[in-house]
């Protein structure tokens, strides 16, 4: 009797763990390699998820990349405000997958701190053009996202084939506010021309 009633409730467990796993969203795909050099430099912020990190920011905001001897990267991340004052923040990254030097985390947290896990942040390069000029970053929860290029502006064209590119890989293009990237201060106010 007992193997009657065992039978059956493995069934039903089986399935349900089968119907669970097929509700889990798969993970963002990564590109396939990233060379660390042609990746350093200055990006522009085109677009990115709100966040509660770049409230402050109101536009300009750039990150750069650069590379030290121990293979990790320093990353600097700089914004205007609205009363016109610059934020900048530093921090560091590493790589988390050397294969493909895709999948990086990321702290800003001071050095002291650099021990601990949850001070270090996924920062996964999900699409990278051939030339270097357009990347999208993420997060494999899909709860931050940045569109980044090498220049200030992209033309609308390329914008809307990098939001295919965002929804193909799971994310929600609505969700995303453009940066204005040509913003000045004058007499003490932030403007957009």
């Amino acid at each position: 009797m007992k193997i009657f009633v065992k039978v059956p409730l493995i069934i039903i467990l089986t399935a349900i763990a089968m119907f669970a796993q097929s509700k889990t969203p798969s993970l963002p795909k990564t590109v396939s390699k990233v060379d660390l050099n042609r990746y350093a430099g200055e990006w522009f912020e085109i677009a990115r998820y709100p966040n509660k990190f770049q409230k402050k920011c109101k536009g300009n905001t750039t990150a750069t990349y650069q590379i030290r001897p121990d293979r990790r990267l320093n990353v600097i991340n700089r914004c205007l405000t609205s009363d016109g004052s610059e934020i900048t923040a530093n921090g560091e990254a590493k790589i988390v997958d050397s294969e493909t030097n895709a999948k990086l985390k990321v702290r800003f947290a001071p050095d002291f701190l650099s021990f601990l896990p949850f001070v270090w942040a996924d920062y996964w390069i999900i699409s990278l053009d051939s030339e270097y000029r357009y990347a999208i970053v993420g997060t494999p929860r899909r709860d931050y996202l940045w569109i980044l290029s090498r220049t200030p502006q992209i033309e609308e064209a390329k914008y809307q084939e990098l939001l295919h590119i965002v929804e193909n890989q799971g994310f929600d293009p609505k969700r995303l506010e453009k940066t204005p990237q040509n913003v000045k201060v004058l007499k003490g106010s932030v403007i957009t021309e």
